[in-house]
């Protein structure tokens, strides 16, 4: 048999709710309290107190659920959701738990009691962060009369945004390739994400991105659609324009997994009559070039793109697969691991070309000439989808690029 719970008091709930937290596009604002018809329930939750809690701390905190209906709200429905940089700390009785969207931990908690017109009662909320806790959300209530709550944010049901007491380092990682004048070249730089944080963000500017500047001597001729010209202070057209000098490069949802690492492929035309080393920034930012705050290590914010072109070469036979670069991996990586930045040689992922040098009457198997144009492809295997309001990007291929190779009278003087 139920209790009755008089008004003006407030009890704690026989079940020990766990906690629980989500990631939404929605707005994380209340939308106002319905006029509660005659004879119906209207149940509204108290706030949780916001937190920075370290990894491997146990957030515990309780929420006040109140009935200011007219009826009472017999049995409630309590859900609590957890980003993926928090579980719940134990197993509760009366709770059942499961994965939902885009790893996001669910508890759905049965609360055996009634909660008369004008009474309270209060229950716990317990979460723990994970190590790779940075950017999270909880997500805790009920439905108006005390069902289980729809999607979507109200007086009953409600959202916490909180950052954890960490970081992550954010990397950039350029190329350092060859090319001829007049021609054209796929290079390939990246944004890496070496933790211990995760990020997602859709709070703040501080939406992870890498800036990437076009070396002078060569025009971007094809763009990825994640990449978008880059002005004064922000993204200046659509992500894809070609022609632009600047670009900032940066994932859909915002969101880079720890050892993640985004690739993003550019097409470049070398202007006629450009010898030398010409070279342009790769940078670790946001989408506003704003450092992020949570990033901390500003060492290998920076990185290189570097285009040697031979300052005395004679045109050699055409091939249709070769190329007298090289400077791809037939993993997608680059062979030359950017300006020392990254620490293994080599980025996780990503495009490029299949690498090979090709040579007169023997064309290599692929070549830096050729490459893909994607914008954003996670190494991890990732798709980076949120869970309400997911985006991912699609990759396009480009192909079919003809290479000439060259026989080179002389050796190419690496300059920095």
């Amino acid at each position: 048999m139920r209790q009755r719970i008089r008004p003006s008091h407030i009890r704690r709930s026989a079940a020990f709710v766990a906690a629980a937290a989500v990631v939404s596009a929605l707005p994380a604002v209340a939308a106002p309290t319905a006029f509660a018809e005659e004879g119906e329930p209207s149940v509204v939750i108290s706030n949780l107190p916001s937190a920075s809690p370290k990894p491997g701390e146990v957030y515990d905190e309780s929420v006040v659920l109140t009935n200011n209906g007219t009826a009472a709200a017999d049995g409630v429905t309590f859900r609590i959701r957890l980003t993926r940089g928090l579980d719940f700390p134990e197993s509760v009785q009366g709770c059942t738990y499961s994965t939902v969207g885009d790893q996001v931990r669910q508890a759905l908690c049965e609360l055996d009691t009634v909660i008369e017109p004008g009474a309270s009662i209060e229950t716990p909320v317990r979460f723990k962060a994970l190590p790779h806790a940075l950017m999270e959300a909880v997500e805790y209530g009920t439905g108006p009369t005390g069902e289980t709550p729809v999607e979507g944010f109200s007086d009953s049901y409600r959202r916490l945004a909180l950052t954890a007491d960490s970081t992550a380092d954010l990397a950039a990682v350029g190329e350092w390739t060859e090319a001829l004048a007049g021609n054209k070249q796929s290079v390939t730089v990246r944004l890496r994400n070496d933790g211990p944080g995760w990020i997602q963000n859709n709070e703040s500017d501080d939406q992870p991105a890498l800036m990437v500047q076009i070396p002078p001597g060569a025009s971007a001729v094809e763009v990825p659609k994640d990449c978008a010209p880059f002005a004064i202070d922000g993204p200046s057209g659509p992500g894809g324009t070609p022609g632009k000098p600047t670009y900032v490069c940066s994932p859909a949802d915002h969101t880079i997994e720890v050892g993640e690492s985004l690739a993003y492929t550019f097409m470049l035309k070398i202007d006629a009559g450009v010898r030398g080393t010409i070279k342009g920034e790769v940078k670790a930012t946001s989408v506003y070039d704003i450092h992020p705050v949570f990033d901390k290590n500003t060492a290998n914010d920076k990185d290189w793109l570097r285009i040697d072109i031979p300052t005395d070469y004679e045109d050699g036979p055409t091939t249709s697969g070769g190329s007298s670069t090289g400077g791809g991996s037939t993993d997608g990586g680059s062979t030359t691991g950017g300006d020392g930045n990254d620490p293994v040689g080599q980025s996780t992922g990503g495009t490029g070309g299949t690498g090979g040098t090709g040579t007169a009457g023997s064309p290599s198997a692929g070549g830096s000439g050729t490459g893909t144009v994607n914008g954003n492809l996670a190494s991890t295997g990732s798709d980076g989808t949120p869970l309400l309001a997911g985006a991912a990007a699609a990759a396009a291929a480009l192909g079919g690029v003809l290479v000439v190779a060259v026989r080179r009278r002389r050796s190419i003087t690496e300059s920095s």
